[in-house]
């Protein structure tokens, strides 16, 4: 039996990069996943269809998360169709750039709705849905923890309230068998930063490996978490950044 066999997942931002990757990964170990989108609707049924080829059941939902009322509707339809939740990746962001006096407000509200309030409501909505057993796992970043380089603050501001998230809610929740942590992405080869873009040499000069990761990477040790081998690790943090932050 496959790890994840009888599970249902929701990922949000799943269309692309890390989230795509979780997708497939969680689908693989035999669980149902749903994921959301914002505008790459084609792209995220590429990933569902995907899901389905595995043998197992896929979903691709419009949720925008800016829109919070979008990010529960897309948790309850997600338990709705199939009937159940057990495993929800806050996944969705955005990158932000730019020194503060160059950063705007309507940016500020934007950055910290994707990454903070839908984080909360989300996981306000999956608990819900979930009993024992049940896991949350955010994805944060490792600037959240040190930033090397200007023009990142707001970013790094919206992904730092996780950690305060993840160890709050895991104290609220542990009582009930379900399970929250956190994993920090280093650079990580993807559309939003690609390993030959402008900035990918200084980026590998950070690492102790002196490479980018790969999504897969990240997917990996979410699906650990989510796992059998995650049932006794809540309210902790996951650096996978090839030593960036050593």
């Amino acid at each position: 039996m496959s790890e994840l066999s009888g599970k249902v997942a929701l990922v949000t931002g799943g269309s692309r990069g890390i989230g795509a990757a979780i997708v497939r990964k969680l689908a693989s170990l035999g669980a149902d996943v749903a994921l959301t989108y914002a505008s790459a609707k084609d792209r995220a049924e590429d990933v569902a269809e995907g899901v389905k080829a595995l043998g197992r059941r896929g979903l691709a939902v419009n949720a925008d998360n800016a829109d919070a009322d979008a990010v529960v509707g897309a948790v309850d339809r997600t338990a709705a169709e199939f009937g159940r939740l057990d495993v929800l990746v806050n996944n969705a962001g955005i990158f932000p750039y730019g020194v503060i006096d160059e950063v705007t407000l309507e940016e500020v509200d934007r950055t910290l709705a994707v990454h903070t309030r839908a984080v909360y409501v989300a996981s306000q909505a999956a608990l819900r849905h979930m009993t024992s057993g049940g896991r949350i796992v955010s994805i944060g970043s490792t600037l959240a923890e040190r930033v090397p380089y200007p023009g990142v603050a707001l970013y790094a501001m919206s992904k730092s309230a996780l950690i305060g998230f993840t160890r709050g809610l895991a104290r609220d929740v542990g009582e009930r068998g379900i399970t929250v942590n956190l994993v920090h992405p280093g650079s990580t080869n993807t559309e939003m930063n690609p390993e030959d873009g402008p900035t990918a040499d200084d980026e590998r000069a950070l690492t102790a490996l002196g490479r980018y990761g790969s999504p897969d990477d990240i997917a990996a040790t979410v699906a650990h978490l989510v796992g059998p081998g995650g049932a006794n690790i809540t309210g902790a943090m996951f650096t996978v950044d090839g030593g960036a932050n050593a």
